[in-house]
């Protein structure tokens, strides 16, 4: 292979170029590299140490296990045979049971053998209702009868299903004139 002088100046050009800037820019950078690592400071938090973990010994090998089905089923049989306080299906319903107890209205009272009785109005009918008697569609149970309301003794069910008793008050309703 033989060169001629063309082919020795295309590759005498470039590497006189790259001789010329080799030098200059890396002593700058060099310089600038030096001082930035002394002017910087470098600070290392201390590590704080680790917590010391100190295992428990399981004392309940004896007991129960709570996650134990059985268990589970005494548990809710013990609270179905404490809640019987559930209202009597089979108890015949009582002519004021029919209506919500928001539609009702107490309009008075009367004194008939020596006992108390609250006039309520469900539509345009008036009954005569007594203490021990039930009202509203809520198994309610008249507890008390004043001259400004009957006293009532709801039994609902809770999210739970399970029977709770609230205490409302059917009051007196004044005559609109």
């Amino acid at each position: 292979m033989t060169f001629n002088k063309f082919t020795f100046l295309l590759l005498l050009v470039p590497l006189s170029f790259l001789s010329a800037c080799g030098d200059n820019g890396s002593s700058e950078l060099t310089e600038w590299m030096a001082t930035a690592r002394k002017e910087m400071k470098l600070s290392t938090p201390k590590l704080v140490p680790p917590k010391v973990f100190v295992p428990a010994g399981y004392t309940q090998k004896d007991e129960l296990d709570p996650f134990n089905a059985s268990k589970l089923l005494a548990v809710l049989a013990r609270m179905k045979a404490d809640s019987n306080n559930g209202p009597d299906m089979e108890r015949r319903k009582e002519a004021l049971e029919a209506f919500p107890l928001d539609s009702l209205k107490m309009v008075g009272t009367i004194e008939k053998g020596g006992l108390k009785q609250a006039l309520v109005q469900a539509d345009k009918t008036v009954y005569q209702a007594k203490v021990g008697g039930y009202i509203g569609q809520n198994f309610g149970l008249i507890t008390g009868i004043a001259e400004d309301g009957v006293d009532i003794k709801e039994t609902v069910q809770d999210a739970a299903g399970e029977w709770v008793e609230r205490k409302v008050k059917l009051e007196l309703q004044e005559s609109q004139k």
